[in-house]
């Protein structure tokens, strides 16, 4: 079989990679071309446009963008019907992959959605189009199956692909001294700091993340999550002359050394959770942005955690409160008191046992290749 995959984040890259692994235990002869990034490279797929390429975050940022948005679109339809693949596979990236989706419909092309666009939180209205054109849809969080049934949408939930990502890795656990070994980690406390993977959200997070350096340069060990899109020379230029170190696509390793981590939304939240750490969770963005997200969307949180759990199980500062004095206060807190750390972790398994088991991406891969045949 013929697949076209495509995945705009490097959320999205990773879980598409572990699919497609997947994919290719059920169909040995299958090819693999699409958008994505390296770990989809990885497992063979002949990438068309990389991930670097695509990422944009907020409304003012993918207005001013736009042109070269509608450049991939229109190059990504001609591709598809080059290639005449036998199913499409979009991973979220909902503003792209569903006009790619109402596409291939209209082509007659079988298409898979992997991460649900977000539906339950803003534009409701997408509901009848995933309802019209994707075969089936693969969502990842243990509420959205009753949300969709609610719309009358049958959709499958077989638990969270980051169960099968942090499982894989943790059956490497000699990775962790190896990894102390090589970035000479071990002697203090590590400090993860997770700003982002898009160039917009890393410009605006990790200035705010790396004040508390200053304070706690000689206490902690702080170490940047760094991603392979952006070079070296970038983040420096971001945190000037401090001696941080910056560590490339190594993010569960960090993670699983770290006794604190600072994050910026999105699917890192969740990954810090399943490795145990005590997490701050800080967003920003341009005011315009974040002014129309208030008017659109309507859920209380924005950190994975909290969204799964329907509480405050991790401290949100979000816009004028992600400041100096907020983030230190918080910061202090997943450091030093104890008592606060451990309702945090103790909330952290109940979040695990409401996600289910790993095997994920390996239910995903037998439905598709089963569904194709």
């Amino acid at each position: 079989m013929r697949y076209y995959v495509i995945a705009g984040e490097v959320s999205g890259d990773k879980h598409s990679a572990f699919l497609i692994r997947n994919i290719k235990q059920q169909d040995p002869k299958a090819e693999f071309r699409g958008f994505g990034g390296d770990y989809m490279q990885q497992e063979g797929v002949s990438l068309v446009r990389h991930i670097k390429d695509l990422a944009y975050m907020g409304f003012i940022e993918v207005v001013a963008h736009l042109k070269t948005i509608l450049n991939n679109l229109k190059f990504c339809k001609q591709d598809i019907l080059s290639y005449h693949p036998d199913a499409i596979i979009l991973t979220d990236y909902p503003g792209f992959n569903l006009r790619i989706a109402k596409f291939a419909h209209k082509h007659n092309i079988k298409v898979y959605y992997y991460v649900s666009p977000q539906v339950w939180a803003w534009k409701k209205g997408r509901i009848k189009t995933i309802g019209k054109v994707i075969d089936k849809l693969f969502v990842i969080l243990p509420f959205e199956k009753e949300f969709y049934k609610q719309h009358n949408i049958e959709v499958e939930y077989n638990g969270n692909p980051l169960l099968d990502e942090v499982s894989d890795f943790k059956q490497q656990e000699e990775n962790k001294a190896l990894f102390l070994k090589q970035y000479s980690l071990g002697e203090k406390n590590v400090i993860a700091l997770l700003p982002g993977s898009r160039t917009q959200e890393i410009k605006k997070m990790l200035p705010e993340q790396i004040k508390i350096f200053d304070k706690y340069k000689d206490k902690f060990d702080f170490v940047i999550a760094g991603v392979s899109t952006h070079s070296l020379d970038f983040y420096k230029n971001i945190i000037g002359e401090r001696n941080i170190k910056i560590i490339f696509n190594e993010t569960y390793n960090l993670l699983n050394i770290s006794a604190a981590a600072i994050v910026c939304s999105g699917t890192a939240t969740l990954e810090t959770a399943l490795f145990n750490v005590p997490q701050v969770v800080c967003y920003k963005s341009s005011l315009l942005s974040y002014l129309i997200a208030i008017y659109i969307v309507h859920i209380k949180h924005i950190s994975l955690v909290n969204i799964i759990m329907k509480k405050e199980v991790v401290k949100e500062l979000l816009q004028q409160e992600c400041n100096y004095n907020l983030l230190l206060q918080e910061f202090e807190r997943i450091c030093f008191d104890h008592e606060y750390i451990n309702q945090m972790k103790n909330e952290y398994q109940q979040l695990h046992s409401l996600l289910g088991s790993a095997g994920t991406s390996q239910k995903m891969a037998e439905y598709i290749v089963k569904d194709l045949k």
